[in-house]
């Protein structure tokens, strides 16, 4: 069995998608109507520095991460069983499965990263050779309980999110020569409760798109489980202030007995994050069937 992956924001570097947009230029021109700018002279020059902004790597990502797709449906090979993205990425993911097309998901993508990135005044941070419960014991003894979690990447890779005084203050719990804290270059405390006003604003303009059941299972970051089509909308609107469930998704598809993880994007960001995920998680129980039962609840 296979799952396709897809990067979200952070793993944009300038060059990415260098071969990619004369290969399909009657996309790439599409993407530039949309945007009002010029994907490649930004993603291939940045002569502006704009790259690593939240409202110009969202979309660059979206782009690039649909053509390296397309790249790979040219090759022939076999559908993928799953696909799965991390934050942004999972637009992607919910592209490869044909929930909308690819200029629905450009808009999507445009007004949630407009959105983003005008929720400042917050920071993220990862902190390394650390566990969930150690994190949340540092913050609660620190008194640093309004910073939230944000990303549980992997099961010794915890990345929190909160207001910019807070992840300063955390930077110093947390330096005790134990743990790594790197802080993340982004512009405000995604996937966190500081996001609520962009979770608002988004589910007003999602509630207008249409979207399609997935073609393929769509495993959603907010609930490490496959999407119904129902829930398209719910998920993707919590997805901006919960925090993304990387390694349960990873365990979750583990279970499946043969599973190949494949990234389809610029750069092997979460080929290295699953890497890591499978040699750290104890190595979940197998079954014939581990999809969820119907009753499982799609939304927690």
């Amino acid at each position: 069995m296979r799952t396709f992956i897809f990067p979200g924001q952070g793993s944009q570097t300038k060059g990415m998608g260098a071969d990619l947009f004369d290969r399909f230029a009657p996309l790439t021109d599409i993407a530039d109507s949309i945007l009002g700018y010029s994907l490649r002279r930004l993603c291939l020059d940045d002569p502006d520095d704009r790259l690593n902004d939240t409202e110009f790597a969202q979309p660059a990502l979206y782009v690039v991460n649909a053509l390296c797709y397309l790249d790979k449906l040219d090759e022939r090979g076999p559908e993928p069983d799953f696909v799965a993205g991390h934050s942004l990425g999972e637009f992607n993911a919910l592209l490869a499965a044909n929930s909308f097309d690819f200029e629905t998901g450009l808009r999507l993508v445009k007004r949630r990263g407009k959105l983003m990135a005008c929720a400042t005044g917050g920071a993220m941070a990862a902190i390394l050779n650390t566990s969930e419960t150690e994190v949340r014991s540092i913050l609660e003894r620190e008194d640093l309980t309004a910073v939230d979690i944000a990303n549980y990447n992997t099961p010794s890779q915890i990345v929190i999110s909160g207001r910019t005084e807070d992840i300063e203050a955390a930077r110093q719990a947390f330096h005790d020569g134990l743990h790594l804290f790197v802080p993340l270059k982004t512009s405000g405390a995604f996937h966190s409760h500081y996001m609520a006003q962009a979770r608002a604003e988004f589910a007003e303009f999602l509630e207008r798109v249409p979207l399609a059941e997935p073609t393929i299972p769509v495993i959603s970051n907010v609930t490490a489980r496959p999407y119904q089509r129902t829930t398209i909308k719910k998920l993707l609107t919590r997805q901006i202030s919960s925090p993304v469930r990387w390694t349960e998704t990873i365990d979750y598809l583990a279970r499946y007995p043969g599973m190949e993880f494949e990234e389809i994007g610029w750069g092997t960001t979460l080929t290295k994050l699953v890497r890591k995920i499978r040699r750290e998680a104890r190595e979940p129980a197998r079954t014939s069937d581990p999809r969820p039962a119907a009753s499982t609840p799609a939304d927690r």
